[in-house]
């Protein structure tokens, strides 16, 4: 989810810690937990610090260990353990798991979306994402606002966010079977399917999938029910060449490879130079495939310059790859 959807179900949960009976009659410990769950909710996502790097490099991490079993059980630890040493009078067991609570909801709800995580670290690097909540979704995010503000109003806390979290429940359960109707008109019409990529958009009834067969990649958009192809891609392995293991080894590329289960790729040769180029399937978005890994090689079969990322023009591309006076 998004940053702000993860804030305000921090703020949601420390409300939700006041069934707990030691932190309700606790104000002290109810502001530990409130402080417990609103970063524990978010830290996570600490792993964006890495974007200061490189987009490589965050790409590489984003969702991966920060994730994982070990850090869900540190992150737990770690933020409740600074939160008790500055009110060491309260009890560091139920502010401990208020705290970690925040964080496994946090990694759990990410594993919806189409991005995904790597949550099961270290049994499996496998990227895991189910593809049937928008990264931000409206719905969850104003329903979340909505008891805030009840809350603020002076609504029972404990009572407003079983309610809301009882109908964010359900709200999921029918994103899933959204999702499942999809899939399965799409094993109807292509019953060689091997892998079916779902990426929810904010309009609720409309959907971007990628379907990887046998041999083809397909797609294209589901709206109302109704499967439209509108892009179709013969599926080439990746051809034994010097150029594209050159490519490979590149950090750009090599992340992109990690992370994306569904692309094609193409060699563009130029006057000077040769483009490698590997573009995500998933998220095509007005006629454009914005998530993609460049990586330009001079005829040497050196990497001149090369890019991983969102980008949303051939132009912002071609100017993330410029190499100035380079001389050839």
């Amino acid at each position: 989810m998004d940053t702000g959807t993860h804030i305000v179900m921090g703020i949601a949960l420390g409300g939700l810690a006041t069934v707990d009976p030691v932190v309700q009659s606790d104000p002290t410990l109810f502001h530990a937990v409130l402080v417990g769950t609103i970063i524990g909710s978010h830290a996570p996502d600490f792993d964006t610090i890495f974007k200061l790097k490189n987009n490589a490099t965050y790409i590489r991490h984003h969702r991966g260990l920060s994730h994982s079993i070990p850090a869900i059980i540190l992150w737990g630890l770690l933020i409740s353990g600074i939160i008790h040493f500055f009110v060491p009078e309260t009890s560091f067991l139920h502010l401990w798991l208020w705290t970690a609570l925040a964080v496994v909801i946090h990694v759990f709800v990410d594993l919806f979306n189409a991005y995904g995580t790597q949550a099961f670290r270290p049994f499996s690097n496998k990227w895991i994402a189910y593809g049937f909540i928008n990264t931000f979704d409206p719905y969850i995010f104003l329903l979340n606002v909505v008891g805030v503000l009840a809350w603020a109003l002076g609504a029972h806390p404990g009572y407003t966010w079983m309610t809301i979290y009882t109908v964010i429940v359900l709200y999921y359960i029918k994103r899933y079977m959204d999702k499942r109707e999809i899939v399965k008109k799409i094993n109807e019409y292509y019953p060689d399917t091997i892998q079916i990529a779902t990426s929810p958009t904010l309009k609720q009834n409309y959907w971007r999938v990628a379907i990887t067969t046998e041999d083809r990649f397909y797609v294209g958009t589901a709206i109302n029910g109704h499967i439209e192809i509108v892009d179709e891609y013969t599926k080439v392995p990746l051809p034994d060449l010097p150029i594209m293991d050159v490519a490979k080894e590149d950090n750009n590329v090599a992340s992109f490879l990690n992370f994306s289960p569904v692309y094609r790729w193409e060699i563009n040769e130029y006057d000077h130079f040769t483009e490698v180029r590997f573009i995500d399937l998933r998220y095509r978005s007005k006629e454009y495939y914005p998530f993609v890994a460049v990586v330009k090689i001079d005829e040497k079969m050196n990497i001149m310059s090369s890019y991983t990322g969102w980008i949303f023009s051939e132009h912002k591309l071609q100017r993330k790859l410029f190499v100035e006076d380079y001389s050839l």
